[in-house]
């Protein structure tokens, strides 16, 4: 933040202070001296009078403690620019100070989960409903409450993984992120190209195709083997998807698939090295296991 907007920040939150403080003591000292006789001002709209009664005792007492209470807040906690207050309080610290006390209550608890191998972690069912607890805070989002995911989500109950699902693999995933890109081949090939090369790959599948289409899009389909391999089962190196099953992350139909070719995807799984730490993440990654593995 600059100097300028801290000051700025700094002036407005105390006028507006000082301006109701003074509006409080000036309407005590208002001049009542053209009262009429039955204690109203004067004025009346539609049969109704308007009276001038000092506001209650109680009501006055509430009003200058919360000035006193926000005078005193803006004193000890941030709020006026790059003011820190006088307590030195943060919003990081606290959570600093919050991650270390459940770190100290449920680390151990966590260190004796990462000393089992994970085949063996997603039998274990304590550990499960532990990790469960985090897939909901952290996953479910994405992969959906019961994990199995939706359109660009994958589904993480089957046994379809495009970077693959040994123990490792799951862990390295968690770890590191995953980032898959699948080009646009709308200008490279056209749409009749796309076409031929859609109906091709659909076939794979042994859906039921335009045999002319497909056969012209077997001989373009080079361009697609670099990464989905000669035979389509893909390459789970580099996230390829297996195009010869009937798992599609973004939709099967013949709509969805010219979408995908003719514009590309872009997928981004975040990692969670950070967010969750080696033992957490050796914990969901068992219990990403045991989901497929049930």
């Amino acid at each position: 933040m600059t100097d300028f907007w801290s000051g700025y920040i700094i002036v407005l939150a105390l006028a507006n202070i000082v301006v109701v403080s003074w509006l409080l003591m000036w309407t005590r000292k208002m001049d009542l001296s053209e009262m009429a006789e039955d204690g109203t001002t004067g004025h009346e709209y539609d049969g109704i009078k308007e009276y001038n009664n000092p506001l209650p005792r109680w009501w006055l007492i509430c009003f200058w403690g919360s000035i006193a209470f926000a005078l005193g807040y803006l004193a000890l906690y941030p709020g006026l620019g790059k003011f820190q207050g006088l307590l030195g309080w943060t919003s990081h610290g606290e959570l600093k100070a919050d991650e270390a006390a459940y770190d100290k209550q449920f680390g151990p608890l966590y260190a004796s989960f990462a000393a089992i191998p994970i085949p063996e972690l997603a039998k274990n069912e304590r550990a499960m409903k532990v990790a469960g607890r985090i897939f909901a805070n952290n996953c479910a989002v994405c992969h959906g409450s019961n994990a199995r995911g939706g359109n660009g989500f994958p589904n993480l109950t089957d046994h379809d993984w495009l970077y693959g699902g040994e123990p490792e693999k799951l862990v390295e995933t968690l770890t590191l992120g995953r980032n898959g890109v699948m080009p646009a081949w709308l200008d490279t090939m056209g749409e009749q190209g796309v076409r031929e090369v859609v109906a091709y790959a659909l076939s794979l599948s042994g859906r039921k195709v335009n045999a002319d289409l497909a056969e012209a899009g077997q001989a373009r389909f080079g361009v697609c083997a670099g990464c989905h391999g000669a035979n389509g089962k893909g390459n789970p190196a580099i996230g390829a998807p297996n195009l010869t099953d009937t798992t599609w992350l973004h939709g099967g139909t013949q709509k969805k698939v010219l979408e995908t070719v003719f514009y590309g995807r872009q997928n981004h799984m975040p990692s969670f090295a950070k967010t969750l730490g080696p033992e957490r993440v050796h914990l969901m990654a068992a219990y990403v296991y045991s989901l497929s593995n049930k």
